[in-house]
């Protein structure tokens, strides 16, 4: 691994040394949790961005408050059906498309 003041030049090898290689057990658990506090991110960006309260979006898809907070925090992820509902309530757009191969 080499660093430059600091800087990360091979962030891969900085995963791998901390949670494993791809594929294992670990390094999976370290994506999934990345990506769930990524879109939880995402999420609450959002909603700041149309300046609708946790309370608001919660009631407008069909939840409450606190299950908003985890979702945001990262703690918990929606099952599929919430989030398209999160998705459209805070006019965000979610596309699934074929890879170009």
């Amino acid at each position: 691994m080499e660093t430059n003041n600091h800087q990360i030049t091979d962030y891969s090898a900085v995963l791998e040394q901390k949670y494993g290689a791809v594929g294992t057990e670990k390094r999976a658990k370290f994506e999934d949790e990345a990506y769930a506090f990524y879109t939880s991110q995402i999420l609450l960006e959002a909603r700041k961005e149309a300046k609708i309260t946790q309370s608001e979006l919660a009631k407008r898809v069909g939840t409450n408050k606190s299950y908003i907070s985890k979702i945001e925090n990262g703690l918990i992820e929606p099952g599929v059906g919430l989030f398209l509902r999160i998705i459209q309530a805070l006019g965000l757009k979610f596309d699934i498309v074929k890879p170009l191969m």
